[in-house]
């Protein structure tokens, strides 16, 4: 009974949200309206696509997971996800704007048309691509814990890993089939229930925790210190952690295409105002209970499971609502993972390959299914590995924080070259590459006073976009392509800039 209680709460949300999907449908025949959803949105929608995309489902189960095993360090994802949300706004008024006049649909499209470049485009698709699988992976993995818990001893781990694999791929039926609208419609419902009443259900467990002897004063005083100078780790270890995380915030190419899918550059504006005070809430409560969750028993033995161990206070129940917080957001972030690295795909990989403007869906929705099943069978294949998840997303934060120097000098530096971005993308990530190898990730460099491989590799990389761009500057004509390209961020410019062989 306990099992059907579990199984089928999941069950019925999940129709909820796919009859909310098809109420919000449109025609999506065109690749613009498939990728960006119309350019269509308010700033609340726009706001809960940006958490449920950010604040995926892992965060109850990696990230808290770290908290709980490794104490304060787990808030260093909060000092991070805030700055991201600071970025987002300054980030709105280009992004927004030359995506509406110039037909871009993804993160790639835009750097294609800042420098002009095929090669740019192509390298950052493909980056974007393989930072962000891993995080698909990561994310059915998570459900796994959902199902073994909510079987209550019925169904194995490894099982239980299968049975989420294959329901959030069905799941991506709809995403393949609606594309960014759909997503975002989607994000409204799901954000509601995993932040709403993840939020109300996180209030009650602290109440709980302060009042059964689970206080502050009952956490180990190693977990309540930061690694400092003279940490094991090195004493730029925590600074990586942070600063991996912030430049790599809206290097994801999922995030990004949420500034194209709302109405104006004001609109992201409001929905980056509106995200940070929830984002706060949220990520500090739950961080907090999941570090007075150290103390409580069975946490220590199998960290990961802290969310479960702690909604097993309200019974059968609370469990469950427990297990459709973590899918709600699950939903949002490997779906609109799904959608976009898809999208990019047949956007920015096969369309440049074809020397051709795709107008068409149909490629977009037939690479998010060959992802989708893709990415299913590596999450199968690595099925039997249900704890120490956190690795995953450390490793990919190592990868997509290398198109940050590309992207983020691009839209607020008008001397940075397509040389200058090649260089700079493939220097930073074979760097980071090797590095990752020798020292895998949560693991720092010891030489490097404890620096990560996605650090060391930026380093290099911004040092590269730099020095070329410096040493060999743009031509006099793509200068003035570059000025007439931010000329057109000024109110009233609507006409798009030519980009010669590119377009």
């Amino acid at each position: 009974m306990n099992m059907l209680i579990g199984y089928g709460a999941i069950l019925l949300f999940t129709v909820l949200v796919v009859i909310v999907m098809n109420r919000g449908r449109r025609g999506d025949s065109s690749m613009s309206e498939y990728a960006t959803g119309g350019r269509s949105f308010s700033s609340w929608f726009g706001t809960m696509a940006f958490l449920n995309t950010w604040l995926a489902g892992t965060m109850f189960v990696s990230f808290a997971g770290l908290t709980a095993s490794a104490g304060s360090i787990g808030f260093y994802s909060l000092s991070y996800s805030l700055l991201s949300v600071v970025l987002m706004f300054f980030l709105g008024t280009p992004v927004n704007k030359w995506g509406r006049i110039h037909d871009l649909r993804t993160q790639a499209d835009l750097l294609g048309l800042r420098y002009n470049s095929r090669s740019v485009r192509v390298i950052a698709a493909i980056i974007g691509v393989a930072a962000s699988i891993p995080w698909v992976v990561l994310g059915m993995q998570s459900l796994g814990l959902v199902f073994s818990t909510l079987s209550f001893g019925q169904v194995s781990p490894y099982l239980a890993v299968v049975i989420g694999v294959l329901f959030i791929a069905a799941r991506q039926i709809w995403t393949v089939k609606l594309g960014t609208r759909g997503l975002i419609v989607s994000d409204m419902v799901q954000g509601i229930f995993a932040y709403g009443i993840g939020f109300l259900m996180i209030v009650g467990l602290l109440v709980w925790l302060l009042t059964n002897g689970h206080g502050f004063g009952e956490v180990a005083p190693a977990l309540l210190q930061l690694p400092g100078l003279d940490s094991q780790a090195g004493p730029f270890y925590l600074f990586s952690l942070m600063f991996t995380g912030m430049m790599g915030a809206w290097c994801w190419p999922d995030l990004f295409v949420r500034m194209f899918s709302v109405k104006t550059p004001r609109t992201v504006q409001k929905s980056a105002v509106q995200a940070a005070p929830i984002m706060f809430l949220f990520s500090a409560a739950l961080t907090t209970v999941c570090l007075l969750a150290s103390s409580v028993p069975g946490v220590s033995e199998a960290p990961d499971t802290v969310w479960f161990i702690l909604a097993g206070v309200g019974g059968v129940g609370m469990i469950a609502l427990a297990g459709g917080c973590v899918v709600a957001a699950t939903m949002g972030n490997v779906g609109a993972n799904l959608q976009a690295v898809g999208t990019q795909l047949a956007n920015d990989v096969v369309g440049v390959r074809s020397h051709q403007r795709i107008e068409s869906a149909k490629g977009a929705k037939i690479a998010v299914a060959i992802i989708t099943v893709a990415s299913a069978g590596i999450a199968l294949l690595l099925a039997n590995q249900v704890s120490g998840l956190i690795a995953v997303a450390f490793v990919s934060y190592q990868a997509i924080c290398q198109l940050a120097p590309t992207l983020l000098l691009g839209i607020f530096w008008r001397r940075g070259t397509a040389a200058a971005a090649n260089a700079a993308m493939v220097s930073g990530i074979l760097v980071a590459a090797v590095l990752e190898v020798m020292y895998p990730s949560p693991l720092s460099i010891p030489w490097l006073g404890g620096l990560t491989s996605g650090v060391a590799g930026l380093i290099v990389n911004l040092a590269v976009y730099v020095v070329v761009s410096m040493a060999k500057p743009a031509t006099a004509a793509e200068q003035s392509r570059v000025d007439a390209l931010f000329a057109g961020l000024k109110k009233g410019k609507t006409e798009p800039v030519s980009q010669g062989a590119l377009r």
